[in-house]
C-alpha cells in the first residue's frame, strides 16, 4: 500500500503546487484589480470634491452679488425715503406760511367787522364767519393732504425698495 502512495506521491505534489500557482496568479491579478478600481474610485472622489468646491464657490459668489444687490436697493431706498421725509418738511413749512396767511386774512376780516357801521354789521358778521369758516378748512386740508403726500411717498420708496431687492434675486 505504501508503493501506490509512494507513486502517487509526486504527482500529487505536482497537482497540488500547479493549484497554489493558480491561486497565487488569481489572488495577484486580484489584488492588481482591487488596486486599479480604487485608484479609480479615489481619482473619482477627488474629481467630485473639486467640483463641489468650486460650485460652492460660485454660489457664493452669486449670493454675495444678490446681498449687495439688496443692500444697494435698500440703501437707494433709504436715500428716497430721507428725500421724501425732507420734502414733506419743506412743504409743511410752506404750507405752515400758507395756513398763516389764511389766519390773517381771517383776522383782517374779523377786524373789519369790528370797524363797519352797524346796517351791514350782519351781513359782515356772516362773510367774516364764511371766511373763517374757509380758512380753517383750507388750513384742516393742506395739513392733511402733507400728512397724505408723505406717507404715499414714503410707501411708493419703500415699494421700489422691495421691487429693486425682489429683483435682484433674479439674478
Amino acid at each position: 500500500m505504501t508503493s501506490i502512495w509512494l507513486r502517487l506521491l509526486p504527482y500529487i505534489a505536482a497537482v497540488l503546487l500547479v493549484a497554489g500557482a493558480l491561486f497565487g496568479a488569481y489572488h495577484h491579478g486580484l489584488t492588481v484589480k482591487d488596486a486599479e478600481w480604487q485608484s479609480a474610485w479615489n481619482e473619482r472622489n477627488t474629481q467630485d470634491a473639486q467640483a463641489k468646491a468650486s460650485n460652492e464657490a460660485a454660489e457664493r459668489a452669486k449670493e454675495q452679488a444678490r446681498q449687495l444687490s439688496i443692500n444697494k436697493a435698500i440703501q437707494d431706498g433709504q436715500q428716497i425715503i430721507d428725500q421724501a421725509t425732507a420734502d414733506a418738511a419743506a412743504a409743511r413749512a410752506s404750507a405752515d406760511s400758507l395756513r398763516g396767511a389764511a389766519d390773517a386774512l381771517a383776522a383782517r376780516l374779523t377786524a373789519s367787522q369790528d370797524r363797519g357801521n352797524s346796517c351791514t354789521a350782519a351781513a359782515s358778521q356772516a362773510a367774516a364767519r364764511a371766511a373763517m369758516v374757509l380758512a380753517d378748512v383750507l388750513k384742516r386740508a393742506d395739513q392733511r393732504a402733507g400728512e397724505l403726500a408723505e406717507v404715499a411717498d414714503q410707501a411708493r420708496a419703500r415699494g421700489v425698495t422691495c421691487e429693486q431687492a425682489y429683483d435682484g434675486l433674479g439674478k
